[in-house]
């Protein structure tokens, strides 16, 4: 056991020597792939060099706010006009009050990784920490590239929409990054049809695909086109965060007739909206099927539910939660649709709910159907559910209810360029609970195979899984 008195030392959550030995022999040095975040390809393909630790770690990081807002800080102090070393102050000032939330360890993990930082956070220190880290964050060697290298992350996949014109991202294939970048395809705006913002966001739309979209023909068409552009520039993968998929029955009259109503600026009910919503992820996901791509859906949040704030701050900001959609019918029903046209593309299901941990465990095993090596995947713990609690239960239960040696394992989901020790904190985990099952005389104490099996979890099945 460990002997280390820091709070993040070598066996940090390793609570056996089985587990010791499962993550420093096996997982501790796989490589990373990222195949999902929010990371800005601006800023990849600018190499930034960030002016404060605060410009790097706080700015954007709704984590972090939604934390501050709760202990009572002044909005001038999260997203307003304090400075950047005020901010960090009130942000020291908060971790000690973040025990148990998952911000507490994650805060000193990237202190320690990325700055060398040990100690723990608190106004004791805030000041020598700010100016420390931040001086670093100032030179070349902590840029926005070399902050991804330093954490061996060989893929990583940031999340786009259709109008985005990818200029960043083929300056970066034409780089010498060490990482590879790419891109997800994010095509939410065209399908939520109830939206205030639908028309202007198809008016974008029709400039970038040179088109006009007066029609329901023609925004399919519209989005195949730039379906193929972000193939062309190396895209195979497509990512939707919605509440939950529809698959009601709808004719193509009505369709086309819904899409008509709307573009005229008419008012849609909502059986009228769940049908073009159906109609439109089916066209979608049989495109990504035809063209050979990964399709992920990110289904259970309640967005932007203070509606005072979003209009002074927008969306992700920290106002959105878990909500309670009823979610096993329609997604069984629209994976079957697919499936029985044998158009089904290798899928990743995230819920954010976690009363709906075991319908999606049990949901993956419908539609597996021996044609790929985990084909449809139940994904990490994802938001609310990225912490220990919520890790452990989702291999758990993937465990109980499939197979967790075809799980493709961890993502960031992160805006932050120091968010990549996640990775490590999901690894720790996992060798622990495979640890414990050793210690328990539960699983043999075989650690070649099931070291195997680890390192499959951390890299091995996702680099096969996408094919990078």
């Amino acid at each position: 056991m460990a002997t280390d008195t820091k709070l993040i030392n070598d066996n940090f959550l390793l609570e056996s020597k089985y587990a010791q030995e499962l993550y420093h022999s096996y997982a501790a040095h796989m490589p990373v792939i990222d195949y999902h975040n929010h990371l800005s390809p601006k800023a990849l393909a600018e190499n930034t060099v960030f002016d404060s630790i605060t410009a790097a770690w706080i700015d954007g990081d709704h984590y972090k706010w939604r934390a501050m807002r709760t202990l009572g800080i002044d909005e001038k102090y999260i997203t307003g006009d304090a400075s950047s070393k005020e901010k960090f102050s009130k942000w020291a000032h908060t971790v000690p009050y973040t025990m148990r939330n998952p911000l507490y360890h994650w805060t000193h993990m990237e202190l320690s990784r990325y700055f060398g930082i040990d100690d723990l956070l608190s106004d004791k220190n805030a000041d020598a920490v700010f100016e420390n880290a931040s001086e670093k964050l100032r030179t070349p060697e902590y840029s926005s590239r070399e902050l991804i290298s330093k954490m061996n992350v060989e893929v990583l996949c940031t999340t786009e929409d259709p109008i985005d014109t990818l200029e960043y991202h083929q300056q970066l294939s034409k780089s010498t990054f060490g990482t590879k970048v790419s891109t997800a395809f994010r095509p939410d705006k065209a399908i939520l049809i109830a939206s205030d913002a639908y028309n202007s966001y198809l008016d974008s739309l029709e400039k970038v695909s040179n088109s006009t979209i007066s029609t329901y023909d023609q925004l399919c068409s519209a989005l195949r086109n730039r379906i193929e552009y972000f193939h062309e520039n190396g895209c195979r993968l497509c990512d939707h965060g919605l509440a939950h998929l529809y698959a009601e029955n709808f004719t193509e009259n009505e369709i086309k007739g819904i899409f008509k109503k709307r573009r005229e600026g008419q008012t849609i009910s909502e059986v009228e909206n769940a049908k073009f919503q159906s109609a439109l992820m089916l066209y979608l996901s049989e495109t990504y099927h035809e063209f050979g791509w990964v399709q992920q859906f990110h289904l259970g949040a309640l967005r932007n539910n203070n509606k005072r704030m979003l209009s002074v701050l927008g969306p992700d900001t920290g106002w959105d939660s878990i909500g309670d959609y009823p979610q096993a019918q329609s997604l069984s029903k629209f994976l079957d649709t697919l499936d029985g046209k044998d158009k089904l593309t290798k899928t990743i299901l995230y819920n954010l709910n976690p009363s709906d941990n075991a319908m999606m465990a049990t949901m993956i095993g419908n539609f597996n159907d021996g044609s790929v090596r985990g084909k449809v995947q139940w994904g990490s713990g994802w938001w609310f559910l990225d912490q220990k609690d919520g890790m452990t239960e989702q291999i758990n239960t993937l465990s109980n209810m499939g197979l967790i040696s075809c799980f493709i394992g961890m993502l960031t989901d992160s805006r932050s360029f120091l968010s990549f020790p996640r990775h490590e904190y999901f690894r720790r985990i996992l060798c622990n609970l495979f640890g414990e099952d050793i210690r328990n005389g539960e699983l043999p104490n075989d650690m070649e195979w099931i070291g195997k099996i680890v390192q499959n979890i951390c890299y091995n099945n996702a680099k096969e899984y996408f094919d990078f």
